[in-house]
């Protein structure tokens, strides 16, 4: 099953399929019937089909192979090893939950038919396949140009509302910005040579001032598309612009074609490495999560929530990123190869719990037609499946074991810990301050997740029509089930993982943690006298204990329960609008961190007949760095166009100017 020929083979042969069954709703493009019941299952299989293979072979030899594409003397080169096999994995399992549950969730009429966006979507799949399989600068930057463009289309699915069309523009602007650095790094890493394999960029040797070069323009081309701040603008506006399953799919897969763009260039075709590298991306990633963890804070729309968490997020997996390479660059493998497990330990959890939120928040979407959290609540008395299930990646989210997210930012502290080795006083001295920096950020993303949470599904309805919403179907709660079960197996079997990703720690290290994770069932990535957690004895204990206060109840009150309503504080006339609202839970974020929000406020005053109070939450870097580079190429746009005035005596005087100056010239 694991042959290595036979495997290429059929993981080519899954873009290929997904390409094909995408193909197909352009046959009966308005049949929702059969893009929801039969292609998009097909695509859910596919991808279930490749998150196999890849599993199953991470731990096997190198391939590669030529593929008969491309153009005369530059055809397209793939190659499969365990960083391309994990994250090949990541794709297809996580978008196996995302694919089912978009075949119950599309509907016709929702802007662009069903037929074509089953096309754009499964050429979305199998374009960011391609990148990941990619063993050239031509055929990467083929998929990644592919993954742009398909995404940019299901962003504008509905594109007759003009702030989605907005949205979607200003994301394929900066995808084409990131691209440019993209294309520019992969320039400097050929080393003068006309070479565009990554073999040849292997081989190069650059300086350490070139490889810093290159290294930066893959953060700034890869960080965009991963929505690292300064460039993470696009990402809460394309999110609430997405439907929720496309929004699933950037959040959860595409993001991580980013991280593994950075992780190909920083530690597999560089071969200089400098430790300083590490300490930039490290500051760059922890101001990124503290700087999404509170605009998630005081976001009162859930999908802008989501998508601030999100750059959150990223941000941790950054911070993982540079505490790898700065290790490195000390020559300490033990602590990098901590580093690095962890970072990639939570691009898999991310990508499941991530996705599980925004298709829940998409059930929500389809059932109340809001994404208020003003006009939510107590949705878990007419939607308990989703509930339920949304309580999984919640709890994920937000670090709680035994769950998988507990498990990556536990990994990430422990890696911290051995800052006291680095030999370099004033780095000795930083790094702890990025250790602070992240239990902030993990602490304020679990207040995130209960205002998330509690808002949506808990409390009473906060609107009358919410009593007509009902469960997601069968369809969308395959999918939830499928993520939140991963969440969960991720969290309990975190030794397995960890076993798994040592594949890629020997590929990109050398060196991985195989010595120090051999029991199946205690974590202890280091030492057992120094830190080990186990997941199962968690599990156990919390059953332990609600099964014990479930007996003791029982017998000492023999089943009999008194139901009465709660103290009222001598005000019987309780409605919904007295419970908290998200901008309620959100006012100490916006007094503590208020320097980080551009805030405008509309105070009612004593004489107002309809009193109202607003507060309006904007983004600083929006104002500082985009509207003064948007009025700078407005202005340009300006001056270029007095050039062309639309007559043919303007156009000769031109060019007769022009010859005069190149005459003057050659003098």
């Amino acid at each position: 099953m694991t042959d290595p020929a036979w495997t290429m083979t059929a993981t080519l042969a899954i873009p290929l399929a997904w390409v094909a069954i995408g193909s197909l709703g352009l046959l009966r493009a308005r049949s929702v019937l059969i893009a929801g019941r039969v292609l998009f299952p097909l695509g859910a299989a596919a991808a279930l089909l490749l998150a196999f293979l890849s599993l199953a072979s991470i731990g096997a030899p190198v391939q590669t192979a030529v593929l008969p594409l491309g153009l005369p003397d530059l055809p397209f080169h793939v190659r499969l090893d365990a960083l391309a096999r994990l994250f090949l994995f990541l794709i297809g399992a996580a978008s196996a939950g995302i694919t089912i549950f978009a075949a119950g969730y599309f509907r016709s009429g929702e802007g662009t038919p069903p037929g074509l966006l089953c096309l754009q979507y499964h050429v979305f799949l199998a374009s960011m396949a391609m990148v990941v399989m990619a063993d050239d600068a031509y055929l990467f930057m083929v998929a990644w140009e592919t993954m742009a463009l398909s995404s940019f289309f299901l962003v504008t699915t509905q594109h007759r509302i003009a702030e989605i069309r907005a949205a979607g523009f200003l994301y394929l602007l900066l995808a084409h910005i990131g691209a440019i650095g993209i294309l520019l790094c992969f320039g400097l890493l050929q080393g003068g040579s006309w070479q565009f394999t990554f073999d040849a960029m292997r081989a190069a040797r650059l300086t350490p001032a070139w490889s810093s070069a290159a290294f930066f323009l893959a953060v700034f081309g890869f960080g965009a598309k991963a929505g690292i701040v300064p460039m993470h603008v696009w990402l809460p506006e394309a999110h609430p612009a997405a439907p929720s399953p496309v929004s699933a799919l950037m959040s959860g897969v595409m993001l991580k074609t980013a991280v593994y763009g950075l992780l190909r260039v920083g530690f597999d075709l560089l071969q200089v490495r400098c430790w300083w590298w590490g300490l930039a991306v490290l500051g760059l990633g922890l101001f990124s999560a503290l700087y999404g963890v509170i605009f998630a804070a005081a976001q009162t729309d859930m999908k802008r929530l989501l998508a601030y968490s999100s750059i959150e997020n990223i941000g941790i997996i950054f911070i993982g990123l540079g505490l790898a390479l700065l290790f490195q660059g000390f020559g300490m493998a033990l602590p990098a190869a901590l580093a690095l497990a962890a970072t990639l330990y939570h691009c898999i959890n991310h990508a499941f719990f991530k996705s599980l939120l925004f298709l829940a928040t998409g059930s929500v979407l389809h059932a109340t037609r809001q994404r208020s959290l003003g006009k939510l609540g107590g949705l878990i008395h007419r939607m308990p499946t989703v509930a339920w299930l949304a309580l999984v990646g919640t709890l994920a989210i937000a670090g709680l074991p035994p769950l998988n997210g507990f498990v990556s930012e536990w990994l990430l502290l422990q890696g911290f810990l051995f800052s006291f080795d680095l030999p370099h006083s004033f780095v000795n001295m930083l790094v702890p301050i990025g250790a602070a920096g992240l239990a902030l950020a993990v602490a304020l993303a679990a207040y995130v997740m209960v205002k998330f949470y509690g808002i949506i599904f808990l409390g009473r309805m906060r609107e009358p029509r919410l009593a007509a919403a009902k469960d997601c179907g069968r369809l969308e709660s395959l999918g939830l089930m499928w993520l939140a079960a991963v969440c969960v197996l991720l969290g309990i079997f975190p030794v397995t993982v960890l076993a798994l990703l040592d594949n890629v720690n020997q590929l990109l290290l050398g060196s991985g943690l195989a010595p120090q994770i051999d029991h199946w069932w205690l974590l202890a990535p280091v030492a057992r006298a120094r830190a080990s957690y186990s997941p199962l004895v968690f599990l156990l204990g919390i059953a332990g204990v609600t099964w014990l206060t479930v007996l003791v109840v029982h017998n000492f009150y023999h089943g009999r329960v008194r139901l009465t309503d709660p103290w009222d504080c001598g005000f019987p006339l309780q409605n919904a609008r007295m419970q908290d609202t998200a901008e309620g839970f959100g006012q100490p974020i916006r007094q503590i961190f208020e320097p980080f929000f551009q805030m405008r406020r509309e105070l009612p005053t004593p004489f107002d007949g309809a009193p109202r109070y607003r507060v309006e939450i904007g983004d600083r870097f929006w104002i500082w760095l985009y509207q003064p580079a948007a009025r700078l190429v407005q202005a340009t746009a300006r001056v270029v166009g007095l050039l062309q005035q639309g007559r043919i005596a303007v156009y000769l005087l031109y060019s007769f100017l022009t010859l005069v100056a190149l005459l003057l010239l050659t003098l």
